[in-house]
């Protein structure tokens, strides 16, 4: 079917029988939409009448172009600043969609595929937030077609827990160096230049609000934020950490643009992570 830029797409989905667990976009901060009986065809849609902010078994839509087949797509990778926790629900107010816009704006045949997951880590999978992201990566970025660019957002979780236990961090979680979170993005990048894929990293974005917020925390952020923005070991760098921080308090959010969680951005937070990019870098 022909799609213009911008445009929404609904997709409908049908299950004869009992299909047991769903596998699901648990932030997907979009309302989907459940009722009983196959409605696929209905018109209204009074039989939808239970509701969620998550989004069950679509994995994707692949969308050509209407530029030759070629490398025209831009995956944004990371965790919840990726995802969009913080982000008004159906408002498609996360950074990747601020980041379409101006894409569209600017007249540039890009598509962008947000990639990102919730409480994700760089280096240690977990029950509750998937599988780490060294090992997500070929799935979600070098096997995806046409891939041109990779945003690389993923570490803040890996620095905000590296000190914590819990539920969702298996019995062999131990805490974590730059010199290891660094490597890691090392690897990824790569990786992806075997490919052909060029990299974008992006600074981790200020932690006061994270619930294991400590001065050990804050050192190693600003450890790997300097090595980020040094090392030149990526194509490019979009500097989120001073897009969100607080000028005056440089370790916390700027007013304005966080979240009622006091960490993530708000829609105004996310627009400002969108505008720090160089579009000609993407």
């Amino acid at each position: 079917m022909s799609t213009s830029p911008l445009e929404k797409l609904v997709v409908s989905l049908y299950f004869a029988g009992r299909t047991g667990p769903a596998t699901f976009h648990r932030v997907g901060q979009a309302t989907s939409y459940r009722a009983t009986g196959n409605h696929l065809a209905d018109a209204p849609a009074v039989a939808y009448t239970r509701t969620s902010q998550s989004s069950y078994y679509l994995d994707g839509v692949d969308v050509s172009g209407s530029v030759p087949a070629g490398r025209n797509t831009v995956v944004a990778w990371g965790d919840s600043a990726t995802d969009g926790v913080g982000a008004t629900p159906d408002a498609d107010g996360r950074y990747t969609d601020d980041l379409v816009e101006r894409l569209v704006t600017g007249r540039r045949q890009v598509g962008v595929v947000n990639a990102g997951i919730a409480g994700n880590m760089l280096l240690t999978s977990s029950s509750c937030f998937g599988e780490k992201g060294t090992a997500r990566f070929r799935r979600d970025v070098l096997d995806r077609p046409g891939v041109r660019t990779v945003i690389v957002e993923l570490g803040g979780n890996d620095i905000g827990a590296n000190w914590s236990e819990g539920p969702c961090l298996p019995s062999s979680h131990r805490p974590v160096s730059a010199r290891q979170i660094t490597h890691a993005y090392g690897e990824l990048v790569r990786a992806a230049h075997e490919r052909g894929i060029k990299v974008i990293g992006a600074t981790v974005i200020p932690l006061k609000g994270y619930p294991g917020y400590s001065a050990k925390v804050e050192r190693l952020r600003q450890q790997v934020n300097h090595w980020i923005r040094t090392s030149r070991v990526y194509d490019a760098v979009v500097d989120f950490d001073r897009a969100m921080a607080d000028p005056a308090h440089p370790d916390r959010p700027r007013p304005g643009y966080v979240y009622e969680d006091g960490l993530h951005p708000d829609d105004a937070g996310y627009h400002a992570l969108a505008n720090a990019f160089d579009l000609t870098e993407l």
